[in-house]
Parts: C-alpha cells; sequence; structure tokens
C-alpha cells in the first residue's frame, strides 16, 4: 500500500504539472466508451478458456495533459449447471489460484494511460502501456513493448523523455523507461549531452554524448507468475548492461534526413559489443538504414527488443551460462516507407551475423539471422479502416534453408490489430500468437471487441 500511495501521489504531481505548464494547445475534452467482447485467455491448466467482457472506458483530455480508464468485467454466462453467472476473479482478486499477481499488478492497469505532451516535445510523459520505446540508438533497448500479454495481462509502465531546451538550457537531456511501476523490474535510462549545442558549428552543433543503463531484476518474473507453465524457477540473477553512444544529425531537411551514430555497450560476463550506423528518409516517403556491428562472444544486441518479455527468462539463462568462443562481426540492413504523414508505413529489418549458420545449434539469437516486418494503418486514410501487424521470426536457419523457414512459426511471435469504425461504434480483433518450443505450437491470445464511443 505504501508503494500505491507513492505511485498515486506522483501521478497526482504529474497531473498538476501538466495543467500548470499547458499553453493552450487544446480545449477540454472527455469521451467514454463502452466495450463488449470476446476474450481467449489461458487457465490454470494451460487450456484457452472463453470470457465475455464488459468495459466502460472514460478518456479525458485537458490540451496536452491525458488520461483514460478500462474498467473491464469478464464473464461467462451460464457456465456451468445451476450457475446463471460467473465473474472471472483473475482481474480483481490478487494471487487468484497461486498466480503471484499483488494489488499493484491487478489495479494500475485499471488506468489505461495517463500522460503529458505529445512525442517530440521537450517534456513528454506516458505512464500504462508501450509500444514502442528506445533508449538511444537502440542497440541496448530498442522498440521495447509491454503489451506482449494483451489482452490476458495488461502491464503499467513509465517512458519519459525531457529535454533541457524545456527550461532554456539545451545541453542535457534524460530518457527512462520501467516496463512495470508494480514492479520495477526492467527499468533502463539515457542521459545525453550536446556539448556544441551553442557554438553555431554546422552539423556538430546537433552532436549528442549519451551513456545508458538498463536492467532486470527479475528476469524469471513472468515465466513464475504463469501457474499453467513448466517452467522451474532457476533463481536467476539480475541482468544489467550500460553503453555510450554518439548521435549526430548529418542533414535536417524533412525531405532527405540523414543521420549517423554510433554505440558501444557492455553486458554480464564481461560481454562487450560495439556498433555503427546511418538511417534516414528519401524524399520524405523511403526509410532506410544500416549498421555494421562488431560482437563478442555471447553478447546480444538489442537485449531488450520488442519481445523481450516473452524471452526475458531464457535470454538470462543464456548469459548466466553461454560458454566462451571467438567474437564475431554482425550486420543490420533496413528498410520501408512512410506515406500519408506517416499515416500509412511499413518498415523490414533483417540482422544477422557475416559468418555461416553455426554447425552445432547455438542460444544466442545474435548468431542466427532475425527478421521483423510491420505494417500499420492509421484512422483517417481508408474510410474507417486502420490495423497494425508485426512479424518477428528468430533464429532463422537453425533448422532448414532461410527462406523455407521464414514462413515456418517455430521461434515466431506475430501480433496483429484490426479495428473498423463507422460513426460512434468500433469493432476491434487482437490477436497475440507466440511460438511455444515445448508444445510444438503457438500460444494464442485473442481478443474480439465492439465499442461505442460518446
Amino acid at each position: 500500500m505504501k508503494k500505491a500511495t507513492i505511485l498515486l501521489l506522483a501521478a497526482c504531481l504529474l497531473g498538476g504539472a501538466a495543467f500548470a505548464q499547458d499553453s493552450g494547445d487544446g480545449g477540454f475534452e472527455f469521451q467514454a466508451g463502452i466495450a463488449l467482447g470476446t476474450d481467449v485467455i489461458t487457465n490454470a491448466a494451460g487450456l484457452p478458456e472463453t470470457w465475455n467482457s464488459l468495459g466502460f472506458q472514460p478518456d479525458l483530455g485537458f490540451g496536452k495533459f491525458g488520461i483514460g480508464l478500462d474498467l473491464t468485467l469478464r464473464f461467462q454466462l451460464s457456465p456451468s449447471e445451476g450457475e446463471a453467472l460467473a465473474i472471472y476473479p483473475g482481474d480483481w482478486v490478487p494471487d487468484y489460484q497461486g498466480s503471484g499477481m499483488t494489488f499493484l499488478d491487478l489495479y494500475l492497469p485499471k488506468i489505461m494511460y495517463f500522460r503529458y505532451g505529445f512525442k517530440g516535445d521537450p517534456l513528454y510523459a506516458k505512464l500504462g502501456s508501450i509500444e514502442d520505446f528506445t533508449l538511444g540508438n537502440g542497440f541496448i533497448v530498442g522498440d521495447y513493448a509491454n503489451t506482449r500479454f494483451l489482452p490476458e495481462q495488461r502491464i503499467f509502465g513509465l517512458q519519459l523523455n525531457l529535454d533541457g531546451a524545456l527550461f532554456n538550457f539545451p545541453f542535457v537531456g534524460l530518457e527512462l523507461l520501467t516496463g512495470n511501476l508494480a514492479r520495477f523490474d526492467v527499468m533502463g535510462a539515457r542521459l545525453f549531452v550536446r556539448p556544441l549545442v551553442t557554438t553555431g558549428i554546422p552539423i556538430l552543433e546537433d552532436l549528442q554524448v549519451g551513456a545508458t543503463v538498463a536492467s532486470d531484476l527479475d528476469p524469471e518474473l513472468w515465466a513464475n507468475l504463469d501457474p499453467a507453465s513448466a517452467y522451474v524457477d532457476q533463481g536467476l540473477p539480475a541482468v544489467t548492461m550500460y553503453g555510450a553512444d554518439l548521435f549526430l544529425p548529418l542533414i535536417k531537411s524533412q525531405a532527405f534526413p540523414l543521420a549517423a551514430f554510433t554505440e558501444m555497450a557492455f553486458q554480464p560476463q564481461g560481454r562487450s559489443g560495439f556498433m555503427i550506423g546511418a538511417g534516414g528518409k528519401l524524399i520524405s516517403l523511403i526509410t532506410y538504414g544500416a549498421q555494421l556491428r562488431l560482437l563478442s562472444a555471447g553478447f546480444i544486441p538489442v537485449y531488450f527488443d520488442a519481445n523481450y518479455d516473452i524471452f526475458r527468462a531464457a535470454k538470462a539463462e543464456f548469459m548466466e551460462t553461454a560458454p566462451a568462443g571467438e567474437g564475431f562481426a554482425g550486420w543490420l540492413a533496413k528498410a520501408g516507407m512512410s506515406l500519408f504523414e506517416d499515416k500509412l508505413f511499413f518498415d523490414v529489418s533483417v540482422d544477422g551475423p557475416f559468418a555461416a549458420i553455426p554447425s552445432t545449434p547455438s542460444a544466442n539469437p545474435a548468431e542466427y539471422p532475425h527478421l521483423r516486418g510491420v505494417i500499420g494503418l492509421r484512422e483517417g486514410v481508408l474510410g474507417g479502416f486502420f490495423f497494425d501487424f508485426a512479424y518477428d521470426k528468430y533464429m532463422l536457419g537453425k533448422t532448414g534453408p532461410f527462406f523455407e523457414e521464414l514462413v515456418d512459426p517455430t521461434d515466431a511471435v506475430i501480433t496483429a490489430a484490426v479495428n473498423f469504425q463507422t460513426g460512434a461504434a468500433v469493432f476491434t480483433l487482437m490477436y497475440n500468437l507466440t511460438w511455444n518450443p515445448q508444445t510444438g505450437d503457438f500460444d494464442v491470445t485473442s481478443s474480439l471487441q465492439s465499442s461505442i464511443k460518446f
């Protein structure tokens, strides 16, 4: 309860600051929605179970400040003979069926989000779901998300971007992340300086020099909280890593922006990695990037990635047990398109080693090619239709030819959210599919909802 009180006071202070600093960019806005849907979640026996859901979702905005709640009740009608209604207690009862869920685990996520500012502002703070947070150049933390267990479990995290320009002191900036405010398990921070910002020297005045630290204090958290899992607690220690980076915008035009960057990172057991790269846009439409990587044996680039919460225990175990070996060089290439002011976007990145596939299977994903593809369509382009899709394929070539494995579900993670809006009504279909090597099949969570905004 003490931790809950501290978090509530922090939220109140942030809210007060938001109202005090609001510059009149927008007026008061209030929306509320009623959502009715169906969720498929995993029960204590590890079997899929269907529950109906009824939710009330108020949303308040004032200038740059916004807060949304998600008060959802999952239930079953006539679940058994003589029983008219069953309420899913896992949403409201701490440690239900030995899940290990605490008061904060359950009740903090009832706040869907708490926000001040917008991405790119000198001050941007968001509490709630985190979709794609990156620290610096992303060599340690890249596209991290805490949404991989939706709709079964919502996690309440924090992301903060603070630029000293807000206080007329543009020399410094700060980026903060915690994946879960109820646990403070995954945390990261980056402090950067612009040492030449007032010199007026072309190009060099925009140089950023940064330092990053990131840690997972409980790598086995979600494996241990799943009562249906066969995972055995191994007592894995916290995983902490740190690094230093440079970021230099070479061209700042809207049509042809280009930046160069480099980063060096250090992981447990004396592992290290170095990266140098560049990226930008062509005619404001085509996005591109490339990296050259030099990695010591056992180093995992982008350790905290989009699917980190799913693989965190396996990564921590590898950090503890991986044998010594020779280092190797790696690469990354990415390309995509962004249209209609970023409302329609497509991006594909592929990374891997400059080496043949290991003759002896390895648990290090950096020793195999990895592909990530993302496509999204925002509201207002194609009538009331909008969507997001992501496909991650790890360990390409581990058991077969590259292109055959590309469409093989083994070691894949697929997320999809499809929406259709007509008038005040919105219909949403969400799927998360994660390959489970123990069952040889996907673990699937899904949700189908219809909601009305008024």
